[in-house]
């Protein structure tokens, strides 16, 4: 976590948990590499957002995950946090456990610094982090704090932590479950378009055969 909560307030050590987990703070992740990678993906002809509004949606994701303001997340934060998510990306691409667990592994030796313990100077319950200190900017903190969640859940689940999107028209990616059938669509609505496409295409295979 990049800041502590409110001065002087230490949030309940299971609710802290909660909104702190490795699973949270993985999906974090991919909230963010989506809206940093959002501009990205625009077709040409598409205007890229303004650096405003990047900087509105990035803060708008780091509060939903529990950070506090001030936030105070600058054009030249989300250009390089832009830079870390196309890294992290190669994460959630990666075809196979061994190809994530690589990925990360040259994250983290490139990338991030040493396993340390704080607190925030009393403001959250002891946690870790791998990012230099507590005032590390923020495109550092989003690659360790991502690393470490990633690496986990490789480590916990033995399956790479994330995947991308099967609609060819949407660039997000996602947190894989623990179990189950693998994931394939980053939400339900890309899951639901694909279908309906997919169905549109049988009828009119079936038309044209007939």
């Amino acid at each position: 976590m990049k800041k502590p909560n409110d001065e002087g307030a230490t949030p309940a050590k299971d609710e802290w948990s909660t909104r702190h987990s490795v699973l949270r703070s993985a999906q974090r992740t991919a909230a963010l590499v989506n809206a940093l990678s959002a501009s990205s993906a625009l077709g040409a002809e598409e205007p890229a957002p303004a650096a405003n509004t990047v900087i509105s949606t990035v803060e708008a994701v780091l509060r939903e995950y529990g950070e506090k303001d001030p936030l105070d997340v600058s054009a030249a934060d989300v250009t390089e946090m832009r830079a870390v998510a196309a890294l992290l990306r190669e994460v959630f691409a990666a075809a196979d456990t061994d190809a994530a667990a690589a990925r990360l592994n040259r994250l983290l030796a490139d990338g991030c610094g040493p396993v340390r313990l704080t607190a925030h100077g009393g403001g959250t319950p002891w946690h870790i982090h791998l990012d230099g200190h507590d005032d590390a900017p923020w495109a550092e903190w989003f690659l360790a704090s991502s690393c470490m969640a990633l690496a986990v859940l490789v480590w916990d689940r033995q399956r790479p932590p994330g995947g991308l999107c099967a609609s060819p028209s949407c660039a997000n990616v996602y947190v894989t479950g623990g179990s189950g059938t693998p994931r394939r669509y980053c939400s339900p609505r890309c899951a639901t378009r694909e279908r309906v496409a997919g169905h549109r295409r049988a009828k009119e295979r079936l038309t044209e055969g007939g």
